[in-house]
């Protein structure tokens, strides 16, 4: 069994920091195109919002295109044929990236209660989730926003292999760990490092019955915005290779993991300037 520090440690990797060094130089060319001109960076993140709630969702298996999910979040509209859950996960994940702001914009400290409210936005009005019961066969159990998991949970793996995420008993230490990490590393360890590191474990324990993948996405591009970095979009395109790095993590291999984020961030970058390119 791997030690719970194993879990949190990087190991020295030269590719990794020439990455992230590119990461910082995307940065500080964003920054050095401030003042925006009128409400562009308004635009900007209304843009990001639309690609990353429709991406998010679309990993966990929404049937909505990007722009079905502009048109639904724009216009209240939807699509004849779609399952209308998805878009209330449209409309959830878009609510939850703006109270993200609003935690940023208010210097609210990471937390276990903030986690638990993010879950909360994630799953309002979702009367019930996904489940398998002791015999493996699918099922559904009432949805409860914003609360620890009760009963264990598990997935299937491509390769046939069950997967067991942290026993219920030991969530609640387990996510206090968690956020006592962060915040003991995000002042002196990369962001792009802190934000990766954070998406794994929360994703590792598993901590609430639905909303996991999302909200470790949103836990991420948390750490990543208060810091002065553009959200990690991880496209349903990627999702392949998000799914094997989080199993090379797994395997005690954050590096690979952390190398997809700081892509990902950088992926991002790269659209933001294009779109801020003519200001």
């Amino acid at each position: 069994m791997r030690d719970k520090e194993s879990n949190y440690t990087l190991q020295p990797d030269f590719a990794l920091e020439k990455t992230l060094e590119l990461s910082d130089k995307l940065k500080e060319e964003i920054e050095n195109k401030k003042p925006f001109e009128g409400n562009l960076w308004k635009t900007v993140e209304e843009k990001l919002l639309i690609e990353w709630t429709y991406n998010s969702n679309a990993i966990e298996g929404s049937t909505l295109t990007q722009g079905e999910t502009l048109f639904f979040l724009k216009n209240g509209l939807t699509v004849e044929g779609k399952p209308f859950k998805d878009y209330i996960d449209a409309r959830n994940h878009a609510e939850a990236i703006e109270f993200l702001y609003d935690v940023v914009k208010n210097n609210r400290e990471i937390s276990t209660s903030l986690i638990k409210e993010f879950n909360a936005f994630l799953l309002s009005g979702i009367k019930s989730t996904p489940a398998i019961d002791r015999d493996g066969n699918k099922t559904e159990k009432k949805a409860a926003p914003g609360e620890y998991k009760i009963l264990p949970n598990h997935v299937l793996q491509n390769d046939g292999t069950i997967h067991k995420y942290v026993e219920p008993i030991q969530v609640a230490p387990e996510m206090e760990n968690l956020c006592g990490w962060i915040k003991d590393n995000i002042d002196k360890t990369h962001p792009v490092k802190v934000a990766a590191v954070a998406h794994y474990n929360m994703v590792r324990i598993h901590p609430f019955d639905d909303g996991n993948g999302r909200g470790a996405r949103i836990l991420m591009n948390l750490i990543l915005i208060n810091m002065g970095f553009p959200p990690a979009i991880i496209k349903n395109e990627n999702r392949r290779k998000y799914i094997e790095a989080l199993t090379e993590a797994d395997k005690g291999n954050l590096n690979k993991f952390t190398e997809f984020i700081a892509e990902a961030c950088i992926d991002t970058q790269k659209s933001v300037l294009e779109n801020l390119k003519y200001s």
